[in-house]
């Protein structure tokens, strides 16, 4: 998470958001005419309710009340029940009825590589902004294992893999005002006793409602502020760009981790292409015209080193070089390298080179490494 930017997790949320409402087109698609009018009723309740009062979630008020009005006035929309039975009985522990080889594993790797992927993250992230929004500070090395041992467990009773969701936990947190994990435990026991105990009831309620829901979980999912003409024309050129690359390619793959590495992948292009100019060489000529100086300052690594090569005067430069790195650190072999070939340039002229100032991570490598970058050519 350390290497995962801001404007990452930005796309991220976006992204998000954007595959959430997309998701309940298909629900608004080919509906009794009924369903629209519904899902108005349901967002203008979820706006205007919690002005009244925030005891009672806005969005369980929602739910309710289209499922009476659904059912007592016999209005046939597309239902929860319309999509298959749901469990009347608790699960119980079983193994996959799958063949446990070789080729088993290698088909559900990749996905399973790519669901951790996305459910780490997409905790983490969560972790984060709930720790932003209540002041407080999470363990995210416990999160992350409870989450792992939570999968397996799950796993063995035919459950699905879960993780944290960024839409869910803001209308928990923010809406509902939630603090502490009993919310998040009472979540899971409410759905648990209303599927099994109520199934009937929850039956009825017509998918309208929980379309409206899903669309309020994708609006307040929105970094809207992230897209605010003000904040884009503030923020860096490269920092929108891997914002915008984040979430065209979660978008287009239909996969939060593709989406989330390439997004990696370009804000660490364009970082180091932004540092890569930071290193500056400036030499001073003693009056007796016997030695120049050089000063290097800025960050020497495989994107800045190999400017370095060309900002000496090899032909005219006096006898007595000195390469000033006080001003710098050396973070990669390409460095050695730049200054393997910067001595080697000056020593077939017949010059020498000294090199002066190198703290001592830098004097460690380059002791290391010089010399044995080249091959002997």
């Amino acid at each position: 998470m350390r290497f995962v930017p801001r404007s990452v997790m930005v796309g991220f949320v976006n992204a998000l958001a954007i595959m959430i409402f997309m998701a309940q087109v298909p629900e608004m698609h080919d509906v009794p005419w009924a369903v629209y009018p519904l899902i108005i009723g349901g967002l203008a309740l979820m706006v205007f309710f919690p002005k009244v009062t925030k005891v009672v979630p806005a969005p369980l008020v929602s739910i309710v009340v289209l499922t009476v009005i659904t059912v007592a006035a016999g209005i046939a929309v597309p239902t929860v029940g319309d999509k298959g039975d749901l469990p009347s009985s608790l699960p119980v522990p079983g193994l996959p009825d799958v063949p446990f080889t070789l080729d088993t594993l290698t088909t559900i790797a990749p996905y399973a590589l790519a669901m951790a992927l996305v459910g780490l993250m997409e905790s983490l992230m969560t972790a984060k902004l709930v720790d932003d929004i209540t002041d407080t500070r999470s363990d995210k090395t416990r999160e992350s294992i409870g989450q792992g041992i939570a999968n397996i467990v799950t796993g063995f009773f035919g459950g699905m893999g879960g993780c944290a969701m960024i839409g869910q936990t803001m209308i928990n947190v923010k809406v509902s005002g939630a603090r502490t994990r009993l919310s998040t435990f009472l979540a899971g026991s409410f759905l648990m006793v209303l599927c099994i105990a109520f199934g009937p009831v929850v039956s009825d309620i017509p998918m309208a409602a929980l379309v409206a829901v899903m669309v309020m979980v994708s609006v307040g999912t929105f970094d809207w502020h992230s897209v605010r003409p003000k904040t884009l024309k503030r923020m860096p050129l490269g920092e929108t760009t891997v914002m915008v690359v984040t979430v065209v390619v979660v978008v287009a793959t239909d996969n939060l981790a593709i989406g989330v590495v390439v997004g990696s992948l370009t804000a660490m292009t364009v970082f180091a292409k932004r540092v890569a100019h930071l290193a500056q060489v400036s030499g001073v000529v003693d009056p007796d015209g016997q030695q120049v100086v050089y000063s290097v300052t800025g960050e020497l690594f495989f994107a800045s080193s190999n400017d370095l090569v060309h900002q000496f005067d090899y032909k005219n430069d006096p006898d007595d070089v000195v390469i000033d790195l006080s001003g710098t650190h050396i973070w990669d072999a390409s460095s050695v390298a730049a200054l393997d070939a910067i001595e080697t340039k000056y020593a077939e002229r017949g010059k020498k080179v000294t090199v002066t100032g190198l703290n001592e991570p830098s004097a460690a490598m380059r002791e290391r490494l010089t010399g044995q970058l080249t091959g002997g050519h």
